[in-house]
């Protein structure tokens, strides 16, 4: 068994080994850069044995990457905002905004409101298990409505596009039809091998609906009328309650 100093004496010679080698075969490479290999061995110079198809060590690149400035610090909101009760924030991207915006501005704001989403659910989050308020909450709101917005401009966009250049309102070939429930949905069109009239499954499908089911259709549209009724007048209710609770806002709203 070696002892202690002969074993730091063995490492330090392999070490040394280890750098002789390393200085030799940075020498050969630089002989390759200033002029043919002579000698070419089971080393680089034996990889290529062309001499036209050198490369100088100086034209060689490492791998690049984009720098990152900021890293996870991006998932968190400014420094200077923490601990404050509050934070002042902008409105929401209004749809006539955007409509004036061109695609390539509207491909970053996108990034934009999505990276600030992000920062604002990891504030959340944070939040809940520290148990306190969320500072501003209502930024979260406004960012959602100006995803969705953003996200109509587009489809209008794309809409309007394909009207232009094919005369079809969705993307996608359908029509308008009736099922057996009396209820009127979208249908979109499909590929098969065969003929419709040959075509069994299809033919198992009914666009249409009995007299007997108007009278269900009815009672269906109905029942949706007085869900929306009840709604409202909960709404109006509420607010009712709330002017009366606090009537200064109620005066300063008025």
């Amino acid at each position: 068994m070696l002892t202690p100093p002969k074993m730091a004496a063995t490492s330090a010679g392999m070490a040394g080994t280890l750098c002789k080698r390393l200085t030799a075969v940075l020498r050969g490479w630089g002989a390759r850069a200033r002029g043919p290999c002579v000698d070419p061995g089971p080393s680089f110079c034996g990889m290529q044995r062309n001499p036209s198809q050198l490369t100088p060590f100086i034209q060689c690149r490492t791998l690049q990457t984009s720098q990152s400035r900021k890293g996870l610090e991006e998932f968190f909101d400014d420094p200077k905002n923490w601990g404050e009760a509050t934070v002042k924030s902008g409105d929401a991207w209004s749809t006539a905004q955007l409509r004036a915006k061109s695609s390539e501005d509207l491909h970053k704001l996108w990034y934009v409101l999505l990276k600030e989403k992000n920062m604002l659910l990891t504030l959340e989050q944070e939040s809940k298990r520290q148990r306190v308020a969320m500072p501003s909450p209502e930024r979260l709101e406004k960012v959602d409505d100006s995803i969705e917005r953003l996200d109509t401009v587009l489809q209008e966009r794309e809409t309007a596009l394909r009207l232009l250049q094919t005369g079809q309102e969705k993307a996608r070939p359908g029509d308008w039809r009736r099922d057996c429930f009396g209820i009127t949905t979208w249908y979109k069109f499909s590929e098969w091998p065969i003929p419709w009239f040959m075509n069994t499954r299809y033919k198992q499908k009914k666009f249409y609906a009995l007299p007997y089911v108007d009278r269900f259709t009815r009672l269906r549209i109905e029942k949706t009328l007085r869900i929306k009724s009840r709604e409202e007048r909960a709404k109006k209710e509420e607010r009712l309650a709330l002017e009366k609770k606090f009537p200064h806002l109620a005066n300063s709203q008025n």
